[in-house]
């Protein structure tokens, strides 16, 4: 994990800057408007050692500390960020830990008011596909159709990130291209902060 922020790129869009954030203990997706998208997680320091959420408690929140220090630096000041809402039904180890995570990133931004917005998985895949159910490969290939200036290598986590900035861009009337209606009705279901001059 690199400890400072990307440059923006000269593919990165002018102001307003938002950053598109779907939380993850091992994969953290970051996109910015400003023309980056990265994953960030915690990395095993060698083959036998244990998940993050295997290690002893102190060591745990250690490195849950450093994990949300090493996103938050790459999230910056932006103008808005939109955060992905956790899914209740979600199963698999680390809920506490995956929950941590998402709360302590939502009240850091929060407290340096930076204006937070909201979209669940399903209104995140609607905004990409036009339908609020699509497998992740379908996911990365309307990222990569639509929204090529962010390349995410394949990455599901960077291209569900690269979903949650555009929407943002577009909801803040400053939308990266142009999309059908069926895909643009997500943004009416999705929670928006307070903001002047957005237009939704």
């Amino acid at each position: 994990m690199t400890t400072t922020a990307p440059a923006p790129t000269p593919t990165g869009l002018a102001a307003p800057v938002v950053v598109g954030i779907d939380t993850s203990l091992t994969a953290t997706g970051i996109a910015s408007s400003r023309g980056w998208c990265e994953v960030i997680g915690y990395q095993k320091a060698r083959t036998k050692d244990p998940g993050i959420t295997q290690l002893p408690h102190p060591a745990r929140i250690d490195a849950m500390e450093v994990l949300l220090d090493h996103i938050l630096t790459h999230v910056g000041t932006p103008d808005l960020a939109v955060l992905e809402l956790p899914a209740p039904s979600r199963s698999g180890g680390g809920a506490h830990e995956r929950g941590w995570l998402w709360w302590e990133i939502y009240r850091t931004l929060t407290r340096n008011e930076i204006p937070v917005g909201l979209m669940t998985p399903n209104h995140r895949m609607q905004y990409a596909t036009g339908k609020g159910a699509a497998t992740k490969n379908l996911i990365v290939d309307a990222v990569a159709r639509r929204f090529p200036a962010w390349p995410t290598n394949g990455d599901d986590n960077a291209a569900d990130a690269v979903v949650l900035m555009a929407a943002g861009r577009d909801w803040i009337g400053h939308p990266i291209t142009d999309l059908p209606k069926t895909h643009r009705a997500a943004l009416d279901k999705a929670t928006w902060p307070t903001l002047p001059g957005a237009t939704r």
